[in-house]
């Protein structure tokens, strides 16, 4: 590729050799500042689907230009991998059809199942940066934000998996004193979900929650907002060692789905709490269905009597994430014909829900660092360490208690 300039991602970009894999050779990394008009040039992890379906994850050498006057230029420290994160990296991609990439030094090459690419027809042919969130010190600042040079700031908007992100002032937030770029890598996408989750079941009227993969990263921190908060949450895991991991932070309702009495448990569990609203991670399958149906079940129990239509209660299931590709299933049998099934969108959200309710997440957010909104990682990794095929496939399992921080200073 040759050199170029692309303003809207404020960097010169050409291939380069990083992170080899012909076989465990690494390629020198080049991070360089020129002294002459304060530009970076570091590496990018950057993904391309083509025409064939061939999936390249490679990382290229970016040149990042002086910050205009409302930003600033953040080398970065550590950026988690979040489940919304895979989905950009590899996309619908067959993960063990990863293979070092024809020249041995560039990444990686994935393949795409042809009945798979409709799904991403919009993305073909471009090369896209990764990584939704991440953390570091600011090392330049245009001179609105002068104030922030040297500071260590979280920050959000893509393009995390870098050497350097130039980025809007306005899109970072000062990070409390003492605190290290790991407290603050993740302070965006499970806090403010978590935190929206609970907003969202008290403005629509509901009393009490259900959550599925409850004992994930994102789970813990609502299972610790809503003790403090007194809201009930029913936690649905799929481990006995997850129901262990869920009752030493508190929880009180930690169901096995894969316990043979699972379903009468939840109905009992609904009938306690009141709970009529839902949140899964999961999305294929069954379980969005029978939380369904345990609501009926528990509303019709209630009930002071009957209606052929099912109870007047009403139910409502959001689906946030997809941690189950498979077609999402319901059994219409059961629900009755009060209950809505809806897709939940962090930033969506937040843009109906406004500023100061986004300022008053973010606000609890940096009072709870440490405590409610700590993440913990199992591994932390180099920046060329993502596209091992080992470690891609790790991380890509997206396995409970299992979280990757990418540290581009380790290499």
């Amino acid at each position: 590729m040759t050199a170029r300039k692309v303003r809207a991602a404020n960097t010169l970009r050409r291939p380069a050799c990083f992170g080899g894999f012909a076989p465990h050779v690494r390629c020198a990394s080049s991070i360089t500042q020129r002294e002459t008009n304060m530009a970076f040039t570091g590496r990018e992890l950057r993904t391309k689907i083509d025409e064939e379906g061939n999936l390249v994850l490679s990382l290229e050498e970016v040149t990042i230009d002086d910050p205009a006057d409302d930003e600033i230029i953040v080398r970065v420290e550590a950026a988690p991998i979040n489940p919304s994160d895979l989905g950009l990296l590899i996309g619908p991609a067959d993960v063990t059809s990863a293979k070092p990439a024809n020249d041995g030094c560039s990444g990686l090459t994935l393949h795409v199942p042809s009945h798979r690419l409709p799904a991403v027809k919009g993305r073909i042919g471009q090369s896209l940066p990764i990584g939704n969130e991440g953390a570091g010190t600011v090392i330049a600042a245009g001179k609105d934000a002068v104030s922030l040079k040297g500071q260590r700031v979280g920050m959000i908007g893509g393009a995390m998996y870098a050497d350097y992100r130039r980025i809007k002032a306005n899109d970072v937030i000062p990070l409390p004193a003492g605190a290290s770029a790991k407290d603050g890598a993740a302070i965006f996408v499970n806090p403010l979900t978590a935190q929206g989750f609970v907003e969202t079941a008290l403005t629509e009227g509901h009393k009490a929650i259900i959550h599925t993969a409850a004992a994930s990263n994102l789970g813990q921190m609502l299972q610790k907002i809503c003790l403090a908060d007194g809201i009930p949450l029913i936690n649905i895991v799929r481990s006995p060692e997850q129901v262990e991991l869920m009752r030493a932070i508190g929880a009180k309702y930690v169901l096995n789905s894969k316990d043979a009495n699972f379903g009468e448990a939840l109905t009992d569990a609904i009938v306690e709490t009141g709970a009529t609203i839902a949140f899964d991670a999961i999305g294929g399958g069954t379980l969005g269905g029978e939380i369904l149906q345990a609501m009926e079940r528990a509303s019709v129990l209630t009930a002071s009597e009957y209606n052929r239509y099912g109870s007047m209660t009403f139910k409502q299931l959001y689906i946030y994430g997809m941690l189950d590709a498979a077609p999402t299933t319901f059994d219409r049998g059961g629900i009755g014909f009060q209950f809505s099934i809806s897709g939940w969108l962090l930033f969506p959200y937040l843009q109906k829900a406004g500023e100061a309710v986004a300022q008053r997440f973010r606000g609890r957010v940096l009072d709870e660092l440490t405590t409610t909104f700590a993440s913990k990682y199992t591994r932390v990794i180099g920046l060329a360490e993502a596209l091992d095929p080992e470690i891609l496939n790790a991380y890509v399992r997206k396995a409970t208690g299992e979280k990757f921080l990418i540290d581009p200073t380790i290499g």
